[in-house]
């Protein structure tokens, strides 16, 4: 074993016993570094490939993309709606009436991300029920009986649409249309309401993400250390593949409209502090934000945890920033023209 003269054996030439086991080493270190290299970019490759298969999840496990149900099999008063978006995709909607005559608030209902508009319908139901309400409800594109494939673009393009046609319809009060969204489709309805503060009267948002940049860090834990949204520390060197960002913080204040923050603490999917971050970057440039928790509240069930504190909640809401708006509006009119919506 050669050794330079006054230097502990650790740093013997290499061609020695102690240079064998670094050797070793490097190259234990090295395949060890390739291999999770290798993974890495495995995994990025198929984030690439695939991110819209895991933001977009028309068809759940064991069930096919049809509707199970209708609003009619529950004996509710519907239309079916049929819309094509900007860019020629066919849509399929429901317009839920409380009652025929009911000219009353609105609610324009953006789903979450997995399953399509029928599985939305007990839910629905409820709400006609406690806010005798009429209710939109849009599949997105690639979503139900709708054609072509979901991307942020395309959905956003599809909300717009349905925003339209509600605009132009005459058996509705227009000025009285409020925007619904949870999950995914709180992303999608604060697009909707930003860019179009003359047709969208209110906002709410149920358990929705800051932005799906955020999320992916939450979902797939390692990539937090390359993808990021504005509220996240480090490189977010990877952003850039990502298409379908839904940076829902950037768009809350840019809100000009009343927006009500509906947040159940026990989500699953969606961590809390995601709304909590909403609503501060809404609040700092919009005076008219509520936010109100529901403790028991899962990502899902929210509405149905929270029960008539959650639906008074909403309702209180739509009074005092839809509602009595519209009654100043049409104070003029006679009252026998009235809608037999409740107000």
């Amino acid at each position: 074993m050669k050794c330079n003269q006054g230097r502990e054996p650790s740093f013997c030439s290499t061609d020695g016993l102690f240079g064998e086991r670094e050797r070793e080493m490097v190259s234990y270190m090295s395949l060890l570094s390739y291999g999770i290299g290798g993974i890495v970019v495995a995994g990025m490759a198929l984030l690439v490939a695939f991110q819209e298969k895991l933001v977009y999840v028309p068809v759940l496990p064991g069930l096919t993309k049809s509707y199970p149900i209708t609003p009619g099999r529950l004996r509710l008063l519907f239309e079916d709606v049929w819309l094509t978006s900007s860019d020629g995709v066919r849509l399929h909607s429901w317009l839920i009436k409380f009652s025929p005559d009911c000219t009353g608030p609105t609610i324009l209902f953006f789903q979450e991300n997995a399953g399509n508009i029928a599985h939305r319908l007990e839910m629905v139901r409820i709400m006609l029920q406690k806010l005798h309400c009429n209710v939109f409800m849009l599949s997105y594109r690639g979503y139900g009986a709708s054609d072509g494939y979901p991307s942020q673009q395309g959905i956003t393009r599809d909300a717009q649409a349905a925003l339209d046609h509600l605009s132009q319809r005459t058996d509705i009060d227009t000025s009285q249309i409020i925007v619904f969204g949870r999950s995914l489709g709180g992303a999608v309805g604060a697009v909707v309401t930003r860019n179009n503060p003359d047709k969208v009267a209110a906002l709410i948002l149920e358990n929705t993400f800051t932005s799906i940049l955020d999320m992916a860090g939450v979902l797939l834990p390692f990539l937090k250390w390359f993808i990021g949204g504005s509220t996240s520390k480090g490189p977010k060197i990877l952003n850039f593949v990502v298409r379908s960002p839904w940076s829902t913080i950037d768009v809350v204040g840019q809100i000009k409209q009343p927006i009500l923050f509906l947040s159940g603490l026990r989500d699953e999917m969606v961590p809390p502090f995601h709304m909590e971050m909403l609503y501060a970057k809404a609040a700092a440039h919009n005076k008219k934000c509520i936010f109100v928790d529901f403790p028991t509240g899962m990502h899902m069930d929210t509405w149905l945890a929270g029960g008539d504190h959650y639906w008074k909640t909403v309702g209180t809401f739509l009074q005092q920033n839809v509602l009595e708006k519209g009654d100043e509006s049409h104070h003029n009119k006679n009252d026998s023209e009235s809608s037999d919506c409740a107000r």
